[in-house]
C-alpha cells in the first residue's frame, strides 16, 4: 500500500492529524509520501516528499487531505485526472467534502486497511479560453464550480451564454456560478442554486445577484459543453476556479465542459450524502431557543 497525504502547514490540529495517520501506516509497512512543507512538521525518516502532480507517486493507493473543504479543493491540483481515490479528514468548519471526523479516524484507517470502504466518482470541470490565458491553461480543472464575476467596478457585467451552441440567456448579473453537484453546495447553494445529489449526471447555472429577478438557477446534463462571453465596463474580468482567482480580459470566450477523468472520493460506510446534509445544514433542529 502505497498513501500520500496533504494539509495546510499552518493548522496545528491538522498537523497532529497528519503524524498520527503517517505513524499508522508506518507500522504497517506502507510506503508514505507527504508533500513537501508539510513534511517539514513530520519528524519521521521513512516518509518521502512531493511537491507537485508530477512527482507524487502515480501507483498511490489514498491520498489524504487533512483540513477542511478547502483543503480537500486545493488536492486536485496534484490528484488532477489520475483517479488516485482521495479521502478528506475534517479539521475545519463545515466538511462536506471532508467528512471523516478526527474521532472517527481511527475506525476509518482500520477499514481502509482491510479495504473496508466505499468510493464514488464526482465530475470534474475543464476550462479553455479564446485566446488561451496561460495561467488558466497550466491546471484547467475545478472541483466544484466555475464562476465569472465583476472586477474593479460596481457595474454588472453582461454574460453571454450558450449550451451546446444553443443560446440560453444573457445574464446582467454580479457573476454566474457553474457548478457541479459536488459544488452545488458552495458558492452556488449561497447564490440562491439547488442542492444536486452527488450521482446525478448534471450541472446548474447560477445567476450571482441577477438584475432580472426573474432568471432562475438552470440545471442542465453534465455532458453539455457551455460557452460563455463576458462584457462590462472594465478591462478585465474574473474568473475562478474553486479556490483559485484570475484576472481575464473582457471579450475572451470560455467554453466549460466535464473533464475526461472524475475524480474518486473514498466516503464512510456510515454516513451518507443524505446524513451530511442533515448534519451539515441543520435540518430538522430548531436552534432559536
Amino acid at each position: 500500500m502505497k498513501v500520500a497525504l496533504y494539509s495546510l502547514v499552518h493548522d496545528e490540529a491538522s498537523i497532529k492529524i497528519v503524524t498520527e495517520i503517517v505513524a499508522f501506516f508506518a507500522i504497517k509497512g506502507a510506503g508514505i509520501q507527504v508533500e513537501k512543507e508539510l513534511l517539514r512538521n513530520i519528524s519521521n525518516t521513512a516518509v518521502t516528499s512531493f511537491s507537485s502532480h508530477e512527482d507524487l507517486d502515480p501507483k498511490t493507493t489514498i491520498f489524504f487531505a487533512v483540513g477542511g473543504d478547502g483543503t480537500v479543493l486545493r488536492a486536485l491540483h496534484y490528484i488532477r485526472e489520475s483517479k488516485i481515490p482521495l479521502i478528506g479528514v475534517n479539521t475545519g468548519r463545515l466538511g462536506f467534502l471532508a467528512p471523516i471526523q478526527p474521532d472517527e479516524m481511527e475506525a476509518m484507517l482500520d477499514d481502509i486497511v482491510t479495504n473496508n470502504y466505499l468510493t464514488e466518482e464526482r465530475t470534474i470541470l475543464e476550462i479553455n479560453t479564446t485566446p488561451a490565458v496561460a495561467e488558466l491553461s497550466e491546471f484547467p480543472l475545478a472541483l466544484n464550480e466555475i464562476s465569472f464575476s465583476r472586477e474593479n467596478t460596481t457595474s454588472m457585467v453582461t454574460i453571454n451564454t450558450q449550451v451546446n451552441d444553443a443560446f440560453v440567456n444573457v445574464y446582467w448579473a454580479d457573476g454566474l456560478v457553474v457548478a457541479t453537484p459536488t459544488g452545488s453546495t458552495g458558492y452556488s447553494l449561497s447564490s440562491g442554486g439547488p442542492i444536486i445529489a452527488p450521482e446525478a449526471k448534471s450541472l446548474v447555472l447560477t445567476p450571482i445577484a441577477p438584475h432580472n429577478l426573474n432568471v432562475r438557477p438552470l440545471v442542465v446534463a453534465d455532458d453539455v459543453e457551455i460557452k460563455i462571453h463576458v462584457e462590462g465596463r472594465g478591462d478585465s474580468h474574473l474568473i475562478s476556479l474553486d479556490t483559485r482567482l484570475f484576472s481575464v480580459p473582457m471579450n475572451t470566450t470560455v467554453i466549460i465542459k466535464k473533464a475526461k477523468n472524475p475524480i474518486v472520493f473514498i466516503k464512510s460506510n456510515t454516513n451518507g450524502f443524505f446524513d451530511t446534509l442533515r448534519n451539515k445544514l441543520l435540518w430538522g433542529q430548531d436552534r432559536r431557543n
